[in-house]
Formats: structure tokens, C-alpha cells, sequence
């Protein structure tokens, strides 16, 4: 099984990220985990932090010559900001500069839906610098890096991932669209949203223009796909143990996110259970679906068919014009504090679930199937699918 832990802040010198039990032989480069860091930079709407804001990657363990090696991966992740905020954000107690000073105000007009407030009576803080620094979204470059290892073990199986918008504000595409697959990920990200439909992206477009031009920020649905996946991650015994349970809490663990469907979800509440449920059939000797309702899982298991998650991002909360909220040092009405933000960040909200979903799929992986190496695990794998009676067989969706 798979443990991964972040550590770090929005302005500090560099996020550590670290995971702990992926198998030895897993091809691993400095370039791939750079890309899919680049890609969650990705999407029209983005701030000016984006074009100044660069990511220095270094492997401090666990990769040696390309291969993991079976011990914990350790990745990190400089700030090339740090400079700035070295006496701000130092460990050591340190007289500030003038021009630090500034910079390192205190924080004490908390932002209405961030952390801030909450975390400042949680944590005894008497200003939000401290909640505001782990609780940015700056963390996800770390979740971004594991997940691009754990995307490559998976990978080595035949399990492949890709994500997509679904949904900007009141622009969503069209219900029975086509979905992208694995082999599409450079066309999608070559779009200003990450939208699979030409014409709903450009009216995506619009509306992020439109929100920027009336000072607001906006949200949407993403969504994401993977195909090859066998039959029987996860289980039904325990809540704990149930695949849509892990997956629904590490979306919902993303920054901003607010709401998890899987498979059809909230569609299938309005369906009668005769058209609800993925009828089964038999062709060439194996059972199949016609339909994929269930978005790839049944009773807290994947069942070979494509697994579909989706993610619900509400407007980033640091609003350009200012919710009204208290300054606490005064007890007085006040303007909320204002740093530079997204307009949206949905499409980077994709890339970010993606990485997410591939850590859970990559720990029910090894759960499944062990191996101290990828080349055992993949042994493992073949055999389980070999020793399914053929009258329970499947077909896995790749």
C-alpha cells in the first residue's frame, strides 16, 4: 500500500513531497513529473503568478538512473520567489527589513470561503499569514509530482488516466459528447480550457471573459477517466475499503472543490432503478455492459469498465472586488484582503484530480496485487485475471 505526505508553504523555499511503498523498476524521469508540473499551470483565467512563478525539481530519494528502487520517493519542489520572502517566512526569529515589513503585513481581514478565519480560532493565530500559507493551493504542485510517478506504475499495468472541463460556470458541454481518451491528453491541454468540444470552449472563453470584466471569479465541473483498470480494486467489506469512498475523499481533499459525482451520480437520483444500472449480457463468452452508469465502479469495486470521477470547483474565494468581511484587530467592518488570483483554475483543477485519482488507483494497485517490484506486481495481475473462472470474465475497457 501507498502513503504520501506534503510539507511546506505557498512562500516558503520549497515544498517536500514524499511517498512510501511504490514498487522498484518503475521508470521514472525528472522531465515527465516537470510536464505534468507545467500542466497544472495550464488554462485561460490563470494570474500573473503563473508566468513569474517557476518550479525547481529536484529527486532527493528513492530514483536512482531513472528506476525507482522500492524505497521512499522523496521530491522537491523550490520557490523561486523565496528570495523575496526570506525574512517573512524565515524559521528563525529575524528583524524585518522595511521593504519586508511590507511585504509581511499583518494578515487580519479574513477572506469569506478560505481557511483563514477558521484556521486563525483553530490554531490561536491573531492574523491569517500562517492558515493562508499551507492552506493555498500551491500545495498541489507537491500532490501534481507523486501523482506523476504514481501514473507512470500505473502505466506499466495498461491503466491509463486523462481529465477534462466539463463545465465553466453555466457553459458545460453538451450532454452525449464524446469523451477523450489516454492518446488525446496533448490535444486537450492545448486548449485554453482543457475542453474536449471546440465550440464549447470558445464559449467558455467568454464567460471567463465576461467575469473578469465585472471583477469576479469563476467555477466548474472536471472530469476524469481511466481505462484498463481490472475488475476487483477496492471492496465492499468496509466503508474504508470501498474505492468510490477513497476517490470521493481525495477530490474533495483538492483545494476549492465542493462536490464529488461518480459514474452518473446525481442523474441517477432522478432515474427509475429499471434504467439506472448497467444491465449484463453475453458476448463471446464474456459478461459486458452496454452502458457505464455506474461510472466503472459497483458496491466500492472497479469492474474493468472506464472509472469516471468528476470534481465540482466553487469561484476561487479572493474575490478582485472584495468581499466584505471583519478586520479583527479593529472589530470593525472591512474589506476582505486582496492578493493576486484566478480568475478561474478549473482546468488546472483537472490536472490536479487527476494526479489524485492515480494515487488512489496506484495504493488499490498495490493493496491488490503487491510486488516489491512492478515486475511482480504485473506477474500478480496476469494471474488474477488468468485465475477468474470463465464464466465470470469480463471485458476490461483499455
Amino acid at each position: 500500500m501507498l502513503r504520501w505526505l506534503t510539507a511546506g508553504e505557498s512562500h516558503g523555499p520549497e515544498l517536500i513531497a514524499v511517498l512510501e511503498g511504490m514498487p522498484a523498476g518503475v521508470p521514472v524521469s525528472l522531465d515527465a513529473v516537470r510536464d505534468d508540473l507545467a500542466r497544472r499551470k495550464l488554462g485561460y483565467g490563470r494570474g500573473s503568478r503563473m508566468k513569474f512563478e517557476q518550479d525547481e525539481l529536484h529527486f532527493s530519494g528513492g530514483v536512482v538512473q531513472g528506476l525507482t528502487i522500492g524505497g521512499p520517493i522523496a521530491i522537491r519542489i523550490g520557490n523561486t520567489e523565496w528570495p523575496k520572502w526570506v525574512e517573512v517566512m524565515s524559521a528563525e526569529p529575524t528583524e524585518l527589513t522595511d521593504k519586508s515589513r511590507g511585504r509581511g503585513a499583518a494578515l487580519t481581514r479574513p477572506r469569506p470561503g478560505h481557511a483563514d478565519l477558521v484556521g486563525m480560532q483553530k490554531y490561536g493565530f491573531d492574523e491569517a499569514r500562517p492558515v493562508l500559507e499551507r492552506a493555498s493551493a500551491r500545495e498541489t504542485a507537491a500532490r501534481v509530482a507523486l501523482g506523476a510517478i504514481a501514473r507512470a506504475f500505473l502505466a506499466e499495468l495498461g491503466i491509463r488516466l486523462v481529465s477534462h472541463t466539463l463545465s465553466i460556470g453555466s457553459v458545460e458541454v453538451p450532454a452525449g459528447s464524446a469523451v477523450p481518451r489516454p492518446e488525446d491528453v496533448a490535444t486537450l491541454d492545448a486548449d485554453p480550457l482543457r475542453c474536449f468540444d471546440a465550440e464549447t470552449s470558445a464559449r467558455m472563453v467568454s464567460e471567463v471573459d465576461d467575469t473578469k470584466k465585472s471583477g469576479d471569479t469563476i467555477g466548474g465541473i472536471v472530469e476524469v477517466l481511466a481505462y484498463g483498470l481490472p475488475p476487483g480494486l477496492g471492496s465492499y467489506v468496509h466503508w474504508d475499503r470501498r474505492l468510490d469512498s477513497r476517490l470521493a475523499g481525495a477530490l474533495m481533499g483538492i483545494q476549492a472543490i465542493k462536490a464529488v459525482e461518480v459514474g452518473d451520480g446525481f442523474e441517477t437520483t432522478k432515474r427509475r432503478g429499471s434504467v439506472a444500472h448497467d444491465e449484463l449480457r453475453l458476448e463471446d463468452d464474456h459478461i459486458v455492459r452496454d452502458t457505464d452508469r455506474a461510472g466503472g465502479i459497483e458496491g466500492g469495486m472497479t469492474t474493468g469498465q472506464v472509472l469516471r470521477v468528476r470534481a465540482g470547483m466553487k469561484p476561487i474565494a479572493t474575490v478582485p472586488k472584495a468581499l466584505p468581511t471583519i478586520d479583527v484587530a479593529l472589530g470593525e467592518e472591512a474589506k476582505a484582503h486582496h492578493q493576486r488570483s484566478d480568475v478561474s483554475a478549473v482546468p488546472a483543477a483537472g490536472v490536479v484530480a487527476e494526479a489524485m485519482v492515480a494515487l488512489v488507483l496506484a495504493d488499490a494497485v498495490t493493496e491488490k496485487f503487491g510486488g516489491d517490484s512492478v515486475a511482480e506486481t504485473r506477474r500478480n495481475l496476469d494471474q488474477y485475471l488468468a485465475s477468474i473462472p470463465e464464466n465470470l470474465r469480463t471485458t476490461i475497457e483499455s
